[in-house]
């Protein structure tokens, strides 16, 4: 009855096993991409100018799994590089990262997972949750909400009233950083729920995306209660943004020009993009520029070099002997200098991780969906003991599977009998 008893013991160590513990084996995942040895090179990061800045919030409490994605070297507060590799310009930024856009290899990173205030990159994420649903040869109006936004902020001049194409207020949003531009296209993707869906539909991409440290409660990038980022998330969201074709037109062009309102006596006139790096770096793709006083500088951009792509993401950047966007392309060159195979991690593929949701506050459940506490793997996959139909079901196969056993063996038995 040896065969008979593991049977039972299995069925038995699965009915009964502890929340912390898979009732299955986990489905297989790619593997972290690391250097071709495996190895990478950790320290600490290079300190921050102190300077006078509101109080900080306080981060949502650290989740080992969450700060794990994408591979174990970048759950760290500190710096990750490939082993061997130069040592990156030391920027004075809380956290930064340097990625691949095609391969998703990440190069290298200073606190790739700690939260951080995201200022205006976060209409980075706007831009690929809203991208796909919005025609941009449609023509809208602005109204009075679109215009109520925090007083000295970044705006492009839309007018309460005027008619714009959709694709006029993207160029607004990523040349100028219009918060104004922002709050329209939150309400016109946002469904009958206006901008309030918009958000919840920003959080939602970013749960897609495996941006799992991301929530936002502007769609501007404005400082909000709960709203924090990371820089690994970041390069997720401009990953997803930099394969939109239309993303990358907008986000390029060096001006364009903001149509006139005849009905309200408003002239046409011309804007310009604020990136620096489109005009000062060779191959320099687009990105995103943000400040507030509570963010600091934030920095997205992108560059291509020899048929590489590359995205640096920077948080809670200070400005001494070089604006965010220098701080951008000294990364980028220090990424362009490491050997293609280099990397100490990856960008998870959109829809990859298998957490649930957010709720409407921002939280993730943390209960799984059957039965009883989950436990999250360090690749975010979520388990749960099983619940009570589960359990009966599994009772009846064993049941089946040991009597099905027993009755082999009587056979067996009578048979050598009767040998």
């Amino acid at each position: 009855m040896r065969v008979t008893s593991r049977i039972v013991a299995a069925v038995a160590a699965v009915l009964l096993s502890p929340a912390g513990t898979p009732a299955i084996a986990a489905p297989a995942r790619t593997a972290p991409a690391t250097t071709g040895t495996g190895a990478v090179t950790t320290g600490p990061c290079p300190p921050v100018p102190s300077v006078s800045r509101p109080p900080r919030p306080a981060p949502p409490r650290a989740d080992p799994a969450q700060r794990a994605v994408g591979g174990a070297a970048l759950a760290t507060p500190g710096l990750v590089t490939p082993a061997g590799s130069p040592a990156p310009p030391a920027v004075p930024a809380t956290s930064w990262l340097v990625a691949d856009l095609d391969s998703g290899a990440v190069l290298g990173g200073c606190g790739p997972h700690e939260y951080a205030t995201p200022a205006s990159v976060q209409k980075l994420l706007l831009a690929a949750t809203m991208l796909p649903r919005l025609d941009p040869r449609q023509v809208v109006t602005v109204t009075a909400g679109d215009l109520d936004a925090e007083p000295g902020s970044s705006a492009v001049g839309l007018v309460e009233g005027g008619r714009y194409p959709i694709e006029t207020i993207w160029l607004g949003l990523l040349l100028k950083s219009g918060n104004e531009a922002a709050n329209a296209l939150a309400r016109l993707g946002g469904g009958p729920d206006g901008q309030a869906g918009g958000i919840r539909a920003m959080n939602a991409e970013a749960h897609r995306l495996g941006a799992l440290q991301t929530h936002a409660v502007t769609p501007s990038g404005l400082d909000g209660p709960g709203q924090f980022t990371s820089a690994y998330d970041l390069a997720l969201i401009a990953r997803a943004c930099f394969a939109d074709a239309n993303f990358r037109r907008y986000d390029a062009a060096r001006e364009a020009v903001v149509p006139a309102q005849p009905a309200l006596r408003e002239k046409a006139f011309q804007i310009q993009n604020d990136n620096q790096l489109l005009y000062r770096y060779p191959g320099a793709l687009g990105g995103k520029t943000g400040y507030t006083d509570l963010a600091r500088h934030t920095y997205v951009g992108a560059a291509e070099r020899n048929g590489r792509r590359l995205v640096v993401t920077l948080l809670g950047a200070e400005v001494t002997d070089r604006r965010g966007w220098e701080q951008g392309a000294a990364l980028l060159d220090w990424g362009f200098s490491l050997p293609r195979a280099a990397a100490v991690g990856r960008l998870v593929r959109p829809g990859e991780l298998a957490s649930p949701p957010p709720t409407a506050t921002g939280t993730r459940p943390p209960l799984a969906a059957a039965g009883g506490p989950a436990r999250v793997d360090p690749l975010g996959h979520r388990w749960a003991r099983p619940g009570p139909l589960a359990g009966a079901a599994l009772l009846l196969f064993g049941a089946t599977v040991v009597g099905a056993l027993a009755g082999r063996r009587r056979r067996r038995a009578a048979a050598g009998r009767r040998a």
